[in-house]
């Protein structure tokens, strides 16, 4: 069982960690547009105890049944491991929720995941929302030297969860790990709506620096060794002809350690699906200076956080947008919808 004491705490702890989220970071890669029968298009397997925790089921969680989220918590096997959550953009809806598991012995925990949410300790929960592991993991051919101290950090979790109503909720992770069920907590803030574009929505008038519009100093616009060639359309000049995938993050100036290996995603990516759209890479500091603030991209975007990865389909509308750390896995879903088209609403 979870000591009650631990949950607690644990749920204190993470409250003011998401308080004070600010912005974060990522990374990006080399390459061009090609065809999806370009080598090394296809990602590599996922490591095994990622491939391992990709296929939850809900037999394998509990039942509500009218329980509060303690008492689900005092129902598992065990507890300690720490939820580091990746997003912080909620609204009342449905919202993706994506974070990793740290065991007790400080080392990323992978098993079979579900999630569960209450508006409090004593709450009702709602549940079980299955969370599956996503590999971050590239090819070497697109894996940056920015990102290459994040080697260990080769999945996340992810899970698509229902949030009613704005205010403080809380979510209640469950871990299948050697044959036990093991429980984690963390805090999402649900706010009562959002400046970030939403899912249908058309794209914000914005201009995206080039390789071009810098006079060929690629340093100015890209914090990655080596830097990418993710910069050579201004966004202005595609969006409404194409479909486009813009990803918001910086590579040298990451501060959260799954960052680094989403843009190396974006080049393998593009790799296969460069000839029918246009990927762009915009850092996220004026000047590459965090000290200065945002660019105005971001801000155009009502961004306080990054990385993000927004993808809009050919008639400039939003099809898919992921926050945080998101996989390889989820990245190609997002280019698909993009593809697609926008949901209808």
């Amino acid at each position: 069982m979870v000591p009650r004491s631990s949950l607690v705490a644990l749920l204190v702890a993470l409250v003011a960690v998401a308080v004070a989220v600010a912005v974060a970071g990522c990374g990006s890669s080399g390459g061009s547009g090609g065809g999806a029968s370009s080598p090394n298009a296809t990602p590599p397997p996922a490591p095994p105890d990622v491939a391992r925790a990709a296929h939850p089921t809900r037999g394998e969680f509990p039942a509500v049944r009218g329980r509060t989220l303690r008492q689900l918590a005092d129902s598992l096997d065990g507890g300690g491991p720490q939820v580091a959550p990746a997003t912080t953009e909620y609204v009342p809806g449905r919202d993706r929720v994506a974070f990793g598991v740290i065991g007790n012995d400080g080392a990323l925990l992978y098993g079979d995941t579900a999630v569960y949410v209450a508006r409090g300790e004593h709450a009702k929960a709602i549940g079980p929302f299955l969370a599956p592991a996503d590999s971050l993991q590239v090819r070497p051919a697109f894996r940056s030297q920015t990102a290459a101290g994040d080697a260990d950090v080769t999945g996340v979790y992810h899970a698509e969860v229902t949030l009613p109503e704005p205010g403080r909720w809380l979510m209640l992770t469950v871990t299948r790990s050697g044959g036990r069920l093991l429980g984690g907590a963390a805090a999402l803030p649900v706010r009562r709506s959002s400046p970030v574009p939403a899912i249908g929505d058309p794209a914000p008038k914005i201009h995206t620096p080039t390789l071009a519009s810098v006079g060929g100093d690629v340093a100015k616009i890209d914090t990655r060794v080596p830097p990418s060639r993710l910069h050579d359309v201004d966004f202005a000049d595609v969006i409404g002809r194409r479909p486009v995938a813009v990803l918001f993050a910086t590579p040298a100036l990451c501060r959260s350690r799954v960052c680094g290996p989403v843009a190396d995603e974006a080049v393998q990516l593009q790799t296969a699906y460069g000839n029918r759209m246009t990927f762009i890479h915009n850092e996220v500091y004026v000047d590459n200076d965090p000290s200065k603030g945002l660019r105005p991209q971001l801000r155009a975007f009502g961004l306080t956080s990054e990385p993000w990865l927004f993808v809009f389909d050919a008639h400039g509308r939003l099809a898919a947008r992921l926050e945080g750390a998101f996989g390889i896995d989820e990245f190609r879903a997002a280019i698909e919808q993009g593809l697609r088209g926008a949901p209808r609403s």
